[in-house]
């Protein structure tokens, strides 16, 4: 489906390509910086499993966990796949609180998805002394997470296009707990002065973007989008 929001072109966020080495990943990103990778890893296996058709097939009757789209998402309502798919899984609206928006990511049941996720090639960096842990999540467009932060992870395209702003931990970024990222992006984005603006980029298919530990974030959907994270912890 075409996306709320038009795609901004600017990235602010590095890029490195499949020559970046382990070595260098932890001495240039791991502790310092967030940096988005290409060509790593190939997943179209598990994005031929993705599409719409057979994920309702797979997983239509089990029921997902949703999670609410504020700072703070503590209300969780558990729905069947299926009637997430097919009711709720829309453009955001604009005026919609972060505590009135449920969206599918994370809370996954391992037991019940973990046929689907066996399937995905994770990017192939680990920061040392951490074990990993999936999330995986489907959004519509104009939707996504305020700002957060938590430990060090990545986060895979794998359908639609992701918008992510990020700030380092000491810049704490100025945000209502309960304003959903669209309302941000629309109020408090283009009151910001250059020297306050975050580092910014859009995500496409295939794409992994590598975040710090304590880094604040945010994210955008542009489209409806299909995407999973690896959490390093």
């Amino acid at each position: 489906l075409p996306g709320a929001v038009p795609e901004e072109p600017r990235c602010t966020v590095e890029r490195a390509d499949a020559s970046l080495t382990y070595s260098l990943f932890l001495q240039r990103f791991a502790f310092s910086r967030p940096v988005i990778l290409g060509g790593l890893t190939d997943n179209s296996a598990f994005r031929a499993l993705c599409t719409r058709e057979k994920l309702l097939a797979a997983f239509g009757p089990l029921p997902v966990r949703l999670s609410t789209a504020n700072t703070y998402s503590y209300r969780k309502v558990d729905v069947p796949f299926q009637e997430y798919v097919e009711l709720l899984l829309k453009p955001q609206d604009p005026a919609r609180l972060g505590s009135d928006t449920l969206y599918f990511f994370g809370d996954n049941n391992f037991t019940e998805w973990g046929p689907l996720f066996q399937h995905y090639v994770p990017p192939p960096f680990r920061i040392p002394g951490t074990s990993s842990a999936y999330s995986f999540g489907i959004a519509g467009s104009g939707s996504g997470v305020p700002f957060h932060w938590h430990g060090p992870g990545f986060s895979e395209v794998i359908f639609g296009r992701k918008r992510w702003f990020l700030y380092p931990p000491d810049q704490t970024p100025h945000f209502h707990p309960n304003e959903t990222t669209l309302a941000w992006l629309q109020h408090t984005y283009p009151t910001l002065p250059p020297a306050q603006r975050p580092l910014e980029c859009t995500l496409r298919p295939g794409e992994v973007l590598y975040f710090p530990d304590r880094w604040w974030h945010a994210t955008l959907n542009l489209d409806t989008s299909v995407f999973i994270s690896t959490f390093l912890g």
